[in-house]
């Protein structure tokens, strides 16, 4: 993330090919990250609508960055989860109080599931909230988070507002077209986390990124026009919220000490992240070193 902010990586804007009658799209996300010697693209789908298999379905090819051959080819949805909740959860590091003791995890899909177990490792949370529109599933991952989390009290609710009243940090992780974070549920000093998108709509009310320090991966990234963009950050500077500007920093302006992050405790903070290629392709390298290193994989003949 530092480098990306730094001008140190080759990460083009994202393009996506639209599927407007089932409101998905096709996504082409190439980087080049010299420090990790990294070259890589992820395809990737998103299409909200889907019940029956994931929102988000993607494959990530991996190139020799002397020579550009392929090199490997991976399942995206397992990396995608977890490089997006590794952001979240270095968000948190940076931005959250240090005392943060209760956790409210937003949606019961995929990107919650690598929340619950990302975001722990940066705070000793005493209290994990799970908060989501089917009671089964929030269940099901509850169950899951007491025994990732056996010293935590574990908490399942439908309302969103009360996961979130005196939460100290909430994840968003949802793909819902109405927000399911809002300003008046907000307590003094809370850290949000934002990963959801929904080509119609948003996760996270304008007010709240009126009143909090936004920080993104990618200021370029994050304020091109959708769908490549934020759609909550568009919809908010749209309805006269916040305006450009008013993105505090990128993350990686946090890590190298370029931006200050929270500057007094009452301060609301928040990261809204839509992906960045520099992250999947840092991922991807650590995952092929591993796969070579443990003689896993399976070498094929193009």
């Amino acid at each position: 993330m530092a480098d990306l902010s730094a001008g140190r990586v080759s990460m083009p804007s994202r393009i996506a090919a639209l599927v407007p009658e089932r409101d998905g799209l096709l996504a082409a996300m190439p980087a080049y990250l010299p420090s990790s010697g990294a070259l890589a693209t992820k395809l990737v789908s998103l299409f909200p609508r889907n019940t029956d298999r994931p929102t988000h379905q993607a494959v990530i090819v991996v190139f020799d960055a002397e020579n550009g051959t392929p090199v490997a080819l991976m399942d995206g949805e397992a990396i995608t989860a977890a490089r997006t909740a590794a952001g979240s959860a270095l968000a948190t590091e940076l931005l959250a109080r240090r005392n943060a003791q209760v956790l409210a995890v937003i949606g019961t899909g995929v990107q919650a599931r690598a929340h619950v177990r990302a975001v722990p490792r940066v705070r000793e949370f005493r209290e994990v909230r799970i908060a989501g529109r089917h009671e089964e599933k929030a269940m099901a991952l509850s169950k899951e988070a007491r025994e990732w989390l056996p010293h935590a009290k574990i908490r399942v609710t439908t309302s969103y507002s009360q996961a979130e009243d005196g939460a100290d940090v909430i994840c968003a992780a949802t793909h819902s077209a109405e927000p399911v974070v809002r300003r008046e549920w907000l307590s003094a000093g809370a850290h949000v986390t934002s990963v959801g998108y929904n080509t119609a709509g948003r996760e996270i009310d304008g007010a709240t990124f009126r009143d909090a320090i936004v920080v993104v991966e990618s200021r370029s990234a994050t304020l091109a026009p959708p769908p490549a963009g934020s759609n909550d950050i568009a919809m908010a500077i749209a309805e006269g919220a916040m305006t450009r500007e008013h993105v505090h920093a990128e993350l990686g302006e946090l890590v190298s000490g370029a931006r200050p992050g929270r500057a007094d405790e009452s301060q609301i903070t928040l990261y809204k992240s839509v992906g960045v290629a520099v992250q999947d392709a840092a991922a991807a390298a650590m995952v092929l070193d591993a796969a070579r290193s443990a003689g896993l994989g399976r070498t094929i003949d193009l």
